[in-house]
């Protein structure tokens, strides 16, 4: 499996700093461990509090900033065998918001940004877990797993 990978850093942070090598190997990480062997395409926005904000808006109708938003492709599945990579679609997350969560869970900025970001790549994939309890089980048992694989503590325990 190759991975292209689109990344634009709108915001940046001195307490995190984001390297294309680094955020290639969570997502290359993610997809393997659901056995996704195709070339992919994913695009990654890094933006500050008003450009998330104004897209939770738009696309959920929520007031405010959040940590991921997910945008999958859609394009139709006929089309698929006709491109050379399978394009997953876009994420953009909020590194304010997931600074501020860091602080909030006891989390290191890495430890948060690599969560949201396996957290993301599943939602492109077709994960949820706003649908149902069974659902929300299933994303988080995922997401621990390939955290685990990285390196990362179960993000769903309470930090001291």
């Amino acid at each position: 499996m190759k991975l292209s990978l689109s990344l634009q850093q709108d915001f940046q942070a001195p307490e995190l700093v984001l390297k294309r090598a680094y955020i290639k190997k969570v997502i290359e990480t993610a997809l393997r461990y659901i056995d996704v062997n195709q070339d992919c395409e994913i695009g990654i926005a890094c933006v500050d509090n008003d450009e998330s904000h104004k897209l939770n808006l738009e696309y959920r109708q929520k007031d405010k900033p959040t940590n991921v938003l997910s945008f999958p492709s859609d394009i139709p599945e006929e089309v698929l065998p006709m491109l050379d990579a399978w394009p997953m679609g876009d994420l953009v997350i909020c590194i304010p918001v997931v600074l501020q969560e860091a602080i909030d869970q006891s989390k290191t900025p890495i430890e948060h940004f690599t969560h949201m970001l396996v957290h993301g790549v599943l939602h492109l994939m077709g994960y949820d877990h706003e649908t149902s309890e069974a659902d929300a089980e299933e994303m988080e048992a995922l997401e621990i797993k390939i955290l685990a694989k990285l390196g990362f503590d179960n993000p769903y325990t309470e930090q001291d």
